[in-house]
């Protein structure tokens, strides 16, 4: 199997990978998705907190499409343009609560493969913990899980970056 590269000079289409839009293949990602977005609402943690861990993961895995999408997100809130564009270095930036780097740290523990042990170890989980009470938790793990959900559309169709959220594939 060979697999094709670009070089890093050569233009990327503004084209989707996927010419079909995978919404209008499969119309039951409707009430599934919208499901996902009323549980992440349920107001038991900061949207904005969602947004930059699910910015977070973009940058993680390499879309641009997520990357841009959640950062257009953050804007439109109204996020201070010096929160969104340290999200990539939040360990060391001093715009984060506790809680939003207690966040950012469990979306890298999901997404990143430990060393050794487990990727969300016990500390990890008891630094959450003392931020979030359960809803609130379980809240942050449905936000990260819903972005993995589209991570697998994002790498594998993917959509337009910068397009709408609704019709990246027009």
């Amino acid at each position: 199997m060979v697999v094709e590269t670009r070089s890093i000079t050569e233009e990327v289409p503004m084209v989707p990978r996927m010419s079909e839009d995978p919404a209008q293949l499969v119309p039951e990602l409707a009430q599934a998705s919208a499901a996902l977005f009323k549980v992440t609402g349920n107001g038991s943690v900061p949207r904005a907190t969602i947004s930059l861990v699910q910015l977070r993961a973009g940058q993680i895995v390499g879309s641009t499409y997520l990357t841009v999408l959640h950062t257009g997100f953050l804007r439109k809130a109204g996020e201070p343009e010096e929160r969104i564009t340290s999200v990539a270095s939040w360990q060391d930036s001093p715009y984060f609560t506790s809680a939003e780097r207690a966040a950012l740290a469990l979306v890298e523990a999901v997404l990143q493969p430990a060393a050794h042990g487990e990727r969300v170890s016990d500390e990890l989980y008891a630094r959450a913990a003392e931020h979030y009470e359960p809803k609130a938790l379980a809240t942050l793990m449905f936000a990260i899980g819903q972005v993995n959900f589209f991570i697998a559309v994002a790498l594998i169709a993917k959509p337009v970056p910068g397009r709408s959220f609704t019709d990246p594939w027009n």
